[in-house]
Protein backbone atom coordinates (compact mmCIF):
# COMPACT_ATOMS: atom_id res chain seq x y z
CA UNK A 1 0.00 0.00 0.00
CA UNK A 2 1.56 3.68 -1.08
CA UNK A 3 0.75 6.11 1.50
CA UNK A 4 0.63 10.20 0.43
CA UNK A 5 1.93 12.64 2.39
CA UNK A 6 0.10 13.64 5.55
CA UNK A 7 -2.59 16.15 3.94
CA UNK A 8 -5.89 17.16 4.69
CA UNK A 9 -7.13 16.95 1.15
CA UNK A 10 -8.67 13.13 1.47
CA UNK A 11 -11.71 12.93 -0.85
CA UNK A 12 -15.14 12.13 0.01
CA UNK A 13 -15.03 9.14 -2.24
CA UNK A 14 -11.29 7.91 -0.75
CA UNK A 15 -13.11 8.37 2.37
CA UNK A 16 -15.69 6.05 1.85
CA UNK A 17 -13.30 3.09 0.47
CA UNK A 18 -12.75 2.42 4.38
CA UNK A 19 -16.10 1.29 5.22
CA UNK A 20 -15.73 -2.75 6.18
CA UNK A 21 -11.86 -1.95 7.12
CA UNK A 22 -10.91 -3.33 11.09
CA UNK A 23 -10.31 -0.73 13.77
CA UNK A 24 -6.66 -1.85 13.94
CA UNK A 25 -6.20 -1.76 10.54
CA UNK A 26 -8.03 1.71 10.25
CA UNK A 27 -5.77 2.98 13.27
CA UNK A 28 -2.24 1.77 11.42
CA UNK A 29 -3.15 3.06 8.46
CA UNK A 30 -4.07 6.50 9.61
CA UNK A 31 -0.68 6.30 11.79
CA UNK A 32 1.30 5.96 8.76
CA UNK A 33 -0.32 8.22 6.99
CA UNK A 34 -0.53 11.56 9.47
CA UNK A 35 2.50 10.84 11.28
CA UNK A 36 3.06 12.91 14.05
CA UNK A 37 -0.19 15.07 13.04
CA UNK A 38 -2.71 12.51 14.47
CA UNK A 39 -4.07 12.20 17.95
CA UNK A 40 -7.10 10.17 19.76
CA UNK A 41 -9.56 12.36 21.38
CA UNK A 42 -10.08 10.51 24.50
CA UNK A 43 -12.50 11.64 27.56
CA UNK A 44 -12.68 8.38 29.75
CA UNK A 45 -15.00 6.46 28.41
CA UNK A 46 -14.51 3.29 27.68
CA UNK A 47 -14.07 3.29 23.22
CA UNK A 48 -11.21 5.94 23.74
CA UNK A 49 -9.36 3.51 26.48
CA UNK A 50 -9.31 0.47 23.94
CA UNK A 51 -8.94 2.77 21.01
CA UNK A 52 -5.70 4.09 23.06
CA UNK A 53 -4.51 0.02 23.59
CA UNK A 54 -4.71 -0.51 20.03
CA UNK A 55 -2.92 2.66 18.66
CA UNK A 56 -0.43 2.02 21.52
CA UNK A 57 0.45 -1.58 20.32
CA UNK A 58 0.83 0.08 16.76
CA UNK A 59 2.77 3.32 17.68
CA UNK A 60 4.01 4.31 20.84
CA UNK A 61 4.33 7.85 20.62
CA UNK A 62 0.35 8.19 19.90
CA UNK A 63 -0.55 11.11 20.54
CA UNK A 64 -3.76 11.61 22.90
CA UNK A 65 -5.58 15.12 23.50
CA UNK A 66 -8.68 15.40 26.20
CA UNK A 67 -10.89 18.81 26.99
CA UNK A 68 -10.17 19.60 30.34
CA UNK A 69 -13.80 21.43 30.77
CA UNK A 70 -12.80 22.42 34.43
CA UNK A 71 -15.46 20.28 35.88
CA UNK A 72 -14.56 16.73 35.48
CA UNK A 73 -14.42 14.20 37.97
CA UNK A 74 -11.83 13.45 39.77
CA UNK A 75 -11.98 10.46 38.67
CA UNK A 76 -11.18 11.04 35.53
CA UNK A 77 -7.57 12.67 36.11
CA UNK A 78 -7.09 9.70 37.85
CA UNK A 79 -7.27 7.83 34.38
CA UNK A 80 -5.28 9.76 32.89
CA UNK A 81 -2.88 8.96 35.30
CA UNK A 82 -3.24 5.60 34.94
CA UNK A 83 -2.60 5.95 31.30
CA UNK A 84 0.77 7.72 32.00
CA UNK A 85 1.80 5.17 33.89
CA UNK A 86 0.31 1.98 32.04
CA UNK A 87 1.42 3.59 28.23
CA UNK A 88 3.96 6.32 29.09
CA UNK A 89 1.85 8.77 27.35
CA UNK A 90 1.91 12.23 28.16
CA UNK A 91 -1.66 13.19 27.98
CA UNK A 92 -2.26 16.78 26.56
CA UNK A 93 -5.24 18.65 28.48
CA UNK A 94 -6.72 20.89 26.55
CA UNK A 95 -8.40 23.74 28.75
CA UNK A 96 -10.89 26.52 27.66
CA UNK A 97 -9.98 30.35 27.61
CA UNK A 98 -9.98 31.65 31.44
CA UNK A 99 -11.64 34.80 30.25
CA UNK A 100 -14.11 32.97 28.10
CA UNK A 101 -15.33 30.83 31.20
CA UNK A 102 -15.06 33.54 33.59
CA UNK A 103 -17.22 35.71 31.59
CA UNK A 104 -19.81 32.81 31.23
CA UNK A 105 -19.23 32.12 34.86
CA UNK A 106 -20.47 35.75 35.78
CA UNK A 107 -23.19 36.36 33.38
CA UNK A 108 -25.13 33.02 34.11
CA UNK A 109 -23.50 31.56 37.36
CA UNK A 110 -21.88 28.01 37.62
CA UNK A 111 -24.88 26.00 36.82
CA UNK A 112 -26.74 27.46 34.20
CA UNK A 113 -26.87 24.16 32.08
CA UNK A 114 -29.93 22.87 34.34
CA UNK A 115 -31.84 26.28 33.17
CA UNK A 116 -32.10 25.77 29.75
CA UNK A 117 -31.13 23.70 26.66
CA UNK A 118 -29.84 26.76 25.06
CA UNK A 119 -27.96 27.39 28.05
CA UNK A 120 -26.20 24.00 28.47
CA UNK A 121 -24.98 24.22 24.82
CA UNK A 122 -23.41 27.59 25.69
CA UNK A 123 -21.70 26.26 28.36
CA UNK A 124 -20.79 22.67 26.30
CA UNK A 125 -19.49 25.61 23.52
CA UNK A 126 -16.76 27.51 26.21
CA UNK A 127 -15.64 24.32 27.83
CA UNK A 128 -15.62 22.03 24.63
CA UNK A 129 -16.28 23.19 21.33
CA UNK A 130 -14.11 26.08 21.07
CA UNK A 131 -10.81 24.39 22.65
CA UNK A 132 -11.32 21.53 20.37
CA UNK A 133 -11.02 23.98 17.39
CA UNK A 134 -8.16 25.41 19.06
CA UNK A 135 -6.42 22.11 18.93
CA UNK A 136 -7.76 20.34 15.42
CA UNK A 137 -6.29 23.53 14.09
CA UNK A 138 -3.08 22.04 14.79
CA UNK A 139 -3.91 18.26 13.69
CA UNK A 140 -4.56 16.90 10.14
CA UNK A 141 -6.76 14.00 11.75
CA UNK A 142 -8.10 13.01 15.07
CA UNK A 143 -8.98 9.52 16.32
CA UNK A 144 -12.79 9.36 18.17
CA UNK A 145 -14.55 6.36 19.92
CA UNK A 146 -17.86 7.26 18.14
CA UNK A 147 -20.41 4.31 17.64
CA UNK A 148 -23.26 4.48 15.44
CA UNK A 149 -25.27 2.25 18.37
CA UNK A 150 -24.37 5.13 20.91
CA UNK A 151 -27.20 7.31 20.28
CA UNK A 152 -30.19 7.75 17.26
CA UNK A 153 -27.69 11.38 16.61
CA UNK A 154 -24.86 8.70 15.54
CA UNK A 155 -26.28 6.47 13.77
CA UNK A 156 -25.01 7.42 10.77
CA UNK A 157 -21.71 7.87 11.51
CA UNK A 158 -19.05 6.27 8.76
CA UNK A 159 -15.67 4.97 9.77
CA UNK A 160 -13.52 7.91 8.04
CA UNK A 161 -15.36 11.29 7.28
CA UNK A 162 -14.12 14.65 6.22
CA UNK A 163 -14.83 17.16 9.42
CA UNK A 164 -16.22 20.45 7.64
CA UNK A 165 -16.40 22.03 11.01
CA UNK A 166 -13.06 22.14 11.58
CA UNK A 167 -11.07 23.04 8.55
CA UNK A 168 -11.50 19.29 6.59
CA UNK A 169 -9.59 17.73 9.24
CA UNK A 170 -9.66 13.71 8.93
CA UNK A 171 -11.84 12.14 11.49
CA UNK A 172 -11.32 8.61 11.88
CA UNK A 173 -13.95 6.61 13.93
CA UNK A 174 -12.03 3.10 14.20
CA UNK A 175 -14.91 1.91 16.79
CA UNK A 176 -17.89 2.63 14.72
CA UNK A 177 -19.54 -0.81 14.21
CA UNK A 178 -18.50 -2.52 17.35
CA UNK A 179 -20.99 -2.77 19.78
CA UNK A 180 -20.85 -1.67 23.72
CA UNK A 181 -20.12 -5.35 24.91
CA UNK A 182 -17.81 -5.76 22.06
CA UNK A 183 -15.61 -3.18 23.55
CA UNK A 184 -15.99 -4.57 26.52
CA UNK A 185 -14.42 -7.70 25.98
CA UNK A 186 -11.72 -6.00 24.39
CA UNK A 187 -10.17 -3.88 27.31
CA UNK A 188 -10.98 -6.78 29.77
CA UNK A 189 -9.36 -9.44 27.49
CA UNK A 190 -6.51 -7.17 27.40
CA UNK A 191 -5.79 -5.54 30.76
CA UNK A 192 -6.92 -2.30 29.79
CA UNK A 193 -7.36 0.67 32.50
CA UNK A 194 -10.88 1.92 32.84
CA UNK A 195 -12.33 4.51 34.29
CA UNK A 196 -13.61 4.25 38.40
CA UNK A 197 -17.58 5.40 37.52
CA UNK A 198 -18.24 2.73 35.61
CA UNK A 199 -18.27 0.58 38.56
CA UNK A 200 -21.11 2.79 40.02
CA UNK A 201 -23.55 2.40 37.69
CA UNK A 202 -21.98 5.16 34.92
CA UNK A 203 -22.14 4.09 31.19
CA UNK A 204 -20.90 7.45 29.62
CA UNK A 205 -18.70 10.18 31.26
CA UNK A 206 -18.74 13.59 30.70
CA UNK A 207 -18.57 16.67 33.35
CA UNK A 208 -19.61 16.01 36.53
CA UNK A 209 -22.42 18.17 36.96
CA UNK A 210 -23.73 16.83 33.83
CA UNK A 211 -23.86 12.96 33.74
CA UNK A 212 -25.30 10.59 36.27
CA UNK A 213 -25.26 6.90 36.59
CA UNK A 214 -28.07 4.93 34.52
CA UNK A 215 -30.75 2.89 35.06
CA UNK A 216 -31.58 -0.47 34.66
CA UNK A 217 -32.69 -0.68 30.54
CA UNK A 218 -32.00 2.93 29.78
CA UNK A 219 -29.84 3.68 26.78
CA UNK A 220 -25.67 4.34 26.93
CA UNK A 221 -26.00 8.20 27.33
CA UNK A 222 -28.75 8.72 28.98
CA UNK A 223 -27.05 9.71 31.74
CA UNK A 224 -25.44 13.11 29.92
CA UNK A 225 -27.65 15.62 30.56
CA UNK A 226 -31.00 13.71 32.39
CA UNK A 227 -32.71 16.26 32.85
CA UNK A 228 -33.19 17.20 28.83
CA UNK A 229 -35.93 15.43 26.87
CA UNK A 230 -36.54 15.31 22.75
CA UNK A 231 -32.86 16.35 22.50
CA UNK A 232 -29.86 14.87 20.84
CA UNK A 233 -27.48 13.85 23.45
CA UNK A 234 -24.56 16.06 22.04
CA UNK A 235 -22.28 18.72 23.36
CA UNK A 236 -21.64 19.95 19.83
CA UNK A 237 -18.37 18.48 19.11
CA UNK A 238 -19.35 16.14 16.55
CA UNK A 239 -22.09 17.58 14.79
CA UNK A 240 -21.00 18.57 11.71
CA UNK A 241 -18.91 16.41 9.29
CA UNK A 242 -19.15 15.37 5.72
CA UNK A 243 -21.54 12.81 5.54
CA UNK A 244 -19.81 10.50 2.74
CA UNK A 245 -22.13 8.16 0.01
CA UNK A 246 -21.97 4.39 -0.83
CA UNK A 247 -18.45 3.05 0.11
CA UNK A 248 -16.33 1.67 -2.89
CA UNK A 249 -14.39 -1.29 -2.76
CA UNK A 250 -11.22 -1.59 -0.19
CA UNK A 251 -9.12 -1.85 -3.48
CA UNK A 252 -9.29 1.57 -4.03
CA UNK A 253 -8.86 3.14 -0.48
CA UNK A 254 -5.37 1.12 -0.32
CA UNK A 255 -4.49 3.92 -2.57
CA UNK A 256 -5.58 6.15 -1.11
Amino acid sequence: MTMPSPTRDLTPEQAAAFEGWTANDLLAWGIERFDGTIAISAAGGVDGMALIDMAWAIDRHIRVFTLDTGRLPGETYALFEKVRERYGIEVEFVAPDAEAVGALLTEHGPNLMFRSPDLRLRCCDVRKVEPLKRKLATLDAWVTGLRRDQWKSRSKVQRVEIDTDHGGVVKLNPLVDWTLDQVWTYVREHGVPTHELFGHGYSSIGCGPCTRPVLPGEPERSGRWWWETNVDKECGIHCSVQLLGTPPDRERAAQV
